[in-house]
């Protein structure tokens, strides 16, 4: 497993309407801490054949598979997100979970505590939370990587963000709507984040877009 890249890409879009960008993350491989699968805002009703494929060949590749899963905020009963979970492993063979719309106060955290312990209990590897903000310092001993930042680029360039006190857990900064050619890679490290990822996507659906160097090639004048 791709122990080295930096980048995290939620990438939220289905192999068979954009199978060139797919075959552009897996050529990125090493750059990869990991990738993020979204078939249907979780795992679906069903399984599906293309997810697998592309899960499988991330996973040859060495990306981690994450599984991503809405808390709502710590509102979805702890239920309803293990069962998601547990069909990500099932189908898509996931090496671990994006636990998206996390909470951040400590008033949650019991309830991320115990979400935790059933994703490593279901054999999840890595599991990142995605408060977008910096939450309670407790969360940095539960999971193994935290979104401290989720947000636009006149946002993220426009000031200091809230300050991380955890230890632990490795930070992580999602920003869109970021404009061609901007050092993203070096500002989140200023700001301690090992890992990121920076697109130009905006409006209700960045997540659409890949990371800048990403891009998949255009087609040649042969077809």
């Amino acid at each position: 497993m791709n122990t080295q890249g930096t980048l995290l890409v939620p990438y939220y879009e289905h192999p068979r309407v954009r199978p060139a960008a797919w075959e552009a993350l897996l050529a990125a491989a090493p750059r990869l801490h990991g990738v993020v699968l979204n078939p249907a805002s979780g795992p679906g009703e069903h399984p599906d054949g293309a997810f697998a494929e592309i899960a499988g060949r991330l996973r040859a590749a060495g990306v981690r598979v994450l599984g991503y899963v809405d808390t709502g905020y710590g509102r979805r009963p702890r239920a309803a997100v293990v069962h998601e979970l547990s069909r990500h492993r099932a189908w898509y063979r996931a090496d671990g979970a994006f636990l998206d719309q996390a909470a951040a106060s400590d008033a949650e955290f019991d309830h991320y505590r115990r979400l935790a312990t059933d994703a490593r209990e279901l054999g999840c590897g890595t599991l990142v939370l995605n408060p977008g903000t910096a939450p309670h310092p407790a969360y940095g001993g539960i999971a193994d990587v935290l979104v401290t930042f989720e947000g636009g680029w006149d946002t993220y360039r426009g000031g200091p963000l809230p300050p991380w006190t955890g230890t632990g857990a490795r930070v992580c900064h999602l920003v869109h709507g970021v404009p061609a050619g901007t050092d993203v890679a070096a500002r989140a490290r200023d700001r301690g984040a090992a890992l990121h990822c920076a697109v130009p996507g905006t409006g209700a659906h960045p997540w659409g877009t890949l990371p800048y160097g990403l891009e998949p090639a255009p087609p040649s004048a042969d077809g």
